[in-house]
């Protein structure tokens, strides 16, 4: 009864629970949160306590230059809970933040997503993170289908809707028709895992020990997936594996596209087995206008290009590719408020 009270003093909220990035949308006021998914967390005693002394950006400086006592943590890998307690905490402060800090008073109603690909245990681990937080419901969304809510696409029409979403733990893929998921496909490997392929490649080109947060950059500022007209370098520092001594090097846009091959050749592959499993009359409505390409990841230098030869079809970009997810769970929140029929893969949960 308090939680149903204590939602009078809360607006409802939408939460793109991601690998790479939080992202919560407030109804009536749009997105308002935009934040790394990461924790800095201080030891406490010899028990086993841990005291949390930072989110989202703050946190995120952090990672590779704490002391002693100190680290930082990502408590979703691959789009699902790695660390229960801390995933509980994140979503909390995050929900606190876009109640503008009524933790106590505000319950509210919250939409949050998952991953296509996650098991039903994986998915009960987010409902009641959620609901532990302080949510007084919780409705859990396919990621594919939020996107394509906040992408705009018809999908309560009867004909094909297809959208791509590659975010930092997972990349999927979704035929959409007449308000529900006909086809979907997803692969646990994404942004991170292109992090981690440069970081190889500088150990085994330049015998240079990089961190994940320079990996990144060099991703953002070179990363590319087709040829380019005139190819980027940047100068890249770190250590020297060989004598532990600082390192400068220049990496070439060539040498981070051969690297991070491998990753999209596995994506490819993944839009080619969605397309082979689609339809026929729905394939025909996705060859007439094209898919919807979203995700952080999506950015990539010559992705949409490189994707429209392999499957052949128009590829279209979304607007806001960060922020699709978080605007299709405002829209379904609307669409609950005004008791339309939607038909959507959503779980519900209450307290």
């Amino acid at each position: 009864m308090f939680k149903f009270l204590s939602g009078l003093f809360s607006r409802d909220i939408g939460i793109d629970l991601g690998s790479a990035n939080t992202v919560v949308y407030v109804k009536g006021r749009g997105v308002t949160i935009d934040e790394p998914s990461v924790l800095a967390i201080r030891k406490v005693g010899n028990k086993g306590k841990k005291d949390i002394i930072a989110f989202g950006n703050p946190a995120k400086k952090m990672i590779g230059k704490t002391p002693q006592g100190i680290d930082t943590v990502r408590p979703l890998l691959h789009g699902v809970i790695a660390d229960f307690d801390m995933t509980e905490k994140m979503v909390g402060y995050y929900m606190s933040s876009a109640n503008q800090g009524r933790r106590m008073m505000a319950h509210p109603r919250v939409a949050i997503c998952v991953p296509a690909c996650v098991t039903e245990v994986e998915k009960r681990a987010v409902v009641d993170a959620t609901l532990g937080a302080g949510a007084r419901e919780a409705f859990v969304v396919e990621e594919p289908l939020a996107a394509a809510l906040g992408t705009g696409l018809p999908i309560n029409e009867p004909r094909g809707n297809m959208v791509v979403d590659i975010g930092g733990g997972t990349s999927e893929v979704a035929v959409l028709s007449l308000g529900g998921v006909v086809i979907s496909n997803s692969l646990r490997s994404a942004g991170d895992d292109i992090d981690n392929a440069i970081v190889s490649m500088m150990r085994q080109n330049y015998t240079l020990s990089i961190g994940e947060s320079t990996a990144e950059e060099v991703k953002i500022a070179i990363g590319s997936v087709v040829p380019l007209d005139s190819e980027l370098e940047m100068e890249v520092k770190g250590r020297d594996l060989m004598d532990g001594l600082p390192k400068v090097v220049m990496v070439t846009s060539g040498e981070v596209r051969d690297a991070i091959e491998p990753i999209i050749c596995r994506i490819e592959d993944m839009l080619r087995y969605a397309i082979e499993q689609t339809p026929p009359e729905l394939v025909k409505d996705i060859v007439d206008q094209g898919l919807v390409l979203t995700g952080g990841s999506s950015q990539l230098r010559g992705l949409s290009a490189r994707f429209s030869d392999v499957i052949n079809v128009p590829v279209h970009m979304a607007e806001s590719p960060l922020y699709s997810v978080a605007l299709g769970l405002g829209k379904l929140l609307e669409t609950v408020d005004r008791g339309d029929k939607v038909a959507v893969t959503v779980d519900h949960a209450a307290v």
